[in-house]
C-alpha cells in the first residue's frame, strides 16, 4: 500500500526513510546540506503574495534541476493553444468515446497521447485554460490528470502517487513528473494557465461539507540516484509549445522536502454531497470539488464539478437538470455509468461542450419520463460519475476536436427534436 500525507494546502515535510535527518533543522538553506544535498526552492506564487495564498516548497536533491542541456523545440502533436485554427462553432457538441490506440499497432505514451479538445486564453499572459484528452498504452521511459480508464502510477519530484478511475490528481506548475500505465488508458485533463485550484468557500453551508481537506493526499518523499547512458529527456511545456532537453541523471532525485506547494490526489467517493431536500434544484455549483478563481469575485476561471451518486427527494419538482442557457462554458465528461439527463449517447470516455449561451438540457425521453414519474425517494446516478469543467472563458474547439478525432457526434441535436409542445391555453389551476 502506497503511503500518503493528508490535508489540502498544508505545510508538510517528508524525507525518504533511507536518509533520516535529510531535512535541515531550523533553516532552509544551510551552508552544507545533510548528505551533501543541494537545496532548491520551487515557488508556486510570487514571493510577496499574502500568506494564505503563498505557495512554495523546498526540495533537497542529489543534483539541482538547473543541470541540463539546452532545450530545443519538439513536435506538439495534437497538443495546441491555437484557438483560431478553425471557425467558431456555437452548436451543442458531443463526442463519442475517444479512441485509445492499440498497443499491438503502435506504442503511445502519455505525452504523445495528449490531444487538445478546446480552450481559451493565453499561456503567455497566464490567463486561460486548456482541456485535453490523453489516450495511451505505454509508460513513459526515462522521459518527462483524471483517469477514465486505466490506473496511473505518477512519479513526481515529491514522491509517487497511484491514481485510479474515480480519483483525480493535480500536478502543479513547474513540477516534473512521469506517468506509468498498465494497458490501454484514457482520461481527461484540465489545464489552468495562471491560478491555482482552491477548495470552494462554503458560505451558509458552514464548516463542513463538499470535499473535506483531510481527504486530499500528498505523496511522501522517494528518490532514485540513477543515471542512464542515453540520458533522460525532460519535456517542458512553455508558452503553449513543447521543448525537450537531455540530462544524464534522474529528475526524481529529491531525498527530502518541505512546504505547501505539492502534487495531490483525491478520491471522488469521499465527496460529501449537499442536495435539495424539499423542492426545486440547488444549482450545480453545490457539487464543486475545486475552483480556480478569477479576479472577479464569484467568477471562476474553472470550476471542477461532479455529479455523484445521491438521493433525490424533491417534492412536486422536475428532478433532472433544468433547461439552461449559461454565461459560462460547460464541458462534461463521464467516467462510468449513465448521466441522468441523457441516458443514451453520452458514454464513458466521451464528452460534451455546451458553450456560452448555447441552450441545453434533458433530452425528450428524459423530459417525458420525469414529467409523469412518481416522486418517491430514489437513488440518483447510482454507479455513475459524471463531471463538468465550467469556465467563464468562451472556449474554442480545436481542429482535432471538430474534425481529426472523428468522434464528434453530428446527430447530437436530434435528442431534442422529439420535444413537443404541451401548452394548453385552457389550463386551470387545480387545488389539492
Amino acid at each position: 500500500v502506497r503511503e500518503y500525507m493528508s490535508g489540502f494546502g498544508n505545510e508538510l515535510s517528508s524525507e525518504d526513510p533511507r536518509c533520516p535527518g535529510a531535512l535541515p533543522e531550523g533553516q532552509n538553506s544551510p551552508q552544507v546540506c545533510p548528505y551533501g544535498l543541494y537545496a532548491e526552492q520551487l515557488s508556486g506564487s510570487a514571493f510577496t503574495c499574502p500568506r494564505p495564498s503563498n505557495k512554495r516548497s523546498w526540495l533537497y536533491r542529489i543534483l539541482p534541476s538547473v543541470k541540463h542541456k539546452p532545450f530545443t523545440l519538439m513536435s506538439c502533436g495534437n497538443l495546441t493553444e491555437d484557438w483560431n485554427e478553425v471557425e467558431p462553432d456555437p452548436n451543442q457538441l458531443r463526442w463519442l468515446p475517444f479512441a485509445i490506440p492499440k498497443a499491438t499497432e503502435r506504442k503511445v505514451d502519455f505525452v504523445a497521447g495528449l490531444h487538445t479538445v478546446c480552450g481559451a486564453g493565453d499561456a503567455k499572459s497566464r490567463n486561460g485554460i486548456g482541456i485535453h484528452m490523453y489516450t495511451c498504452n505505454t509508460s513513459m521511459v526515462d522521459r518527462l490528470v483524471f483517469p477514465q480508464q486505466g490506473e496511473l502510477l505518477i512519479t513526481t519530484e515529491f514522491g509517487k502517487m497511484t491514481v485510479e478511475p474515480n480519483e483525480i490528481c493535480v500536478i502543479q506548475q513547474g513540477m516534473r513528473f512521469s506517468v506509468d500505465v498498465f494497458g490501454e488508458t484514457r482520461g481527461y485533463i484540465l489545464e489552468v494557465y495562471g491560478a491555482h485550484f482552491e477548495l470552494p468557500d462554503l458560505g451558509p453551508i458552514g464548516a463542513n461539507g463538499l470535499a473535506s481537506p483531510r481527504d486530499f493526499l500528498c505523496p511522501v518523499a522517494w528518490y532514485e540516484d540513477r543515471k542512464v547512458a542515453t540520458g533522460y529527456t525532460i519535456i517542458n511545456k512553455y508558452q503553449g509549445k513543447l521543448f525537450a532537453c537531455q540530462q544524464n541523471f534522474s529528475p526524481f532525485n529529491v531525498v527530502a522536502w518541505h512546504g505547501n506547494y505539492t502534487p495531490y490526489k483525491y478520491n471522488l467517493k469521499n465527496f460529501m454531497v449537499i442536495n435539495c431536500v424539499a423542492f426545486d434544484h440547488a444549482d450545480p455549483s453545490i457539487f464543486t470539488v475545486l475552483t480556480a478563481k478569477s479576479t472577479r469575485p464569484g467568477v471562476a476561471i474553472a470550476d471542477f464539478v461532479i455529479f455523484p451518486p445521491r438521493w433525490g427527494v424533491a417534492d412536486h419538482t422536475f428532478r433532472p437538470p433544468y433547461y439552461h442557457r449559461n454565461c459560462m462554458s460547460e464541458f462534461m465528461g463521464l467516467i462510468k455509468g449513465h448521466y441522468e439527463a441523457k441516458e443514451e449517447g453520452f458514454q464513458p470516455g466521451g464528452a460534451s461542450l455546451h458553450s456560452i449561451m448555447s441552450p441545453h438540457g434533458p433530452d425528450a425521453d428524459c423530459f417525458e419520463k420525469n414529467s409523469t414519474a412518481e416522486l418517491k425517494p430514489e437513488r440518483v446516478a447510482e454507479g455513475t460519475m459524471a463531471f463538468m469543467f465550467e469556465s467563464s472563458f468562451s472556449m474554442a474547439v480545436t481542429k482535432w476536436g471538430l474534425q481529426t478525432c472523428q468522434k464528434l457526434d453530428k446527430s447530437y441535436y436530434q435528442c431534442w427534436e422529439p420535444l413537443r409542445s404541451h401548452f394548453n391555453p385552457n389550463w386551470k389551476l387545480t387545488k389539492k
